[in-house]
């Protein structure tokens, strides 16, 4: 049975600022439509740019460490433990995690598994179409990135 206390940890970045573990603790519990993964970031550490998702609905739940919010319109905050934040589909859910404390951070990031999905870079303005099957981790699925039409 899978825990966010003691996760079995399924995948590691280290591109910096891009720093996190990642565990899939949804897959592991057995779930096929919703996803839930817990992300430790280490100081100086960051989840991915500043995205918004087209297709996908997101709900961060901060477990431990005061994780940095930026949403899409370049607003910025610090979460505390506990707090929960809606990401909706659109531009006005866009969001980036940073941990700028000494800390580690821990967060809980739930979302339905619809595919493929669509994100909005906001940080470049590409777009990125990727599919990744759902509850299959070894699926070799859609990936593009684009830059948008002129």
């Amino acid at each position: 049975m899978p825990s966010v206390f003691e996760p079995e940890w399924d995948v590691e970045r280290d591109e910096g600022p891009f720093h996190w573990r990642r565990a899939f603790v949804a897959r592991q519990a057995g779930s096929r439509r919703l996803g839930a993964s817990l992300f430790e970031l280490v100081p100086g550490g960051a989840t991915f740019p500043l995205h918004a998702h087209y297709v996908n609905e997101e709900l961060i739940v901060v477990l431990s460490g005061e994780p940095t919010l930026t949403a899409g319109d370049g607003g910025r905050r610090r979460l505390a433990p506990g707090e929960v934040v809606a990401c909706p589909v659109g531009p006005a859910g866009a969001h980036r995690l940073d941990n700028e404390t000494a800390e580690p951070v821990r967060v809980l990031i739930v979302s339905t598994m619809q595919s493929p999905e669509t994100n909005l870079m906001l940080e470049d303005g590409t777009y990125w179409l990727h599919d990744w099957g759902g509850v299959e981790p070894d699926f070799e699925g859609l990936d593009v990135r684009m830059r948008p039409l002129e």
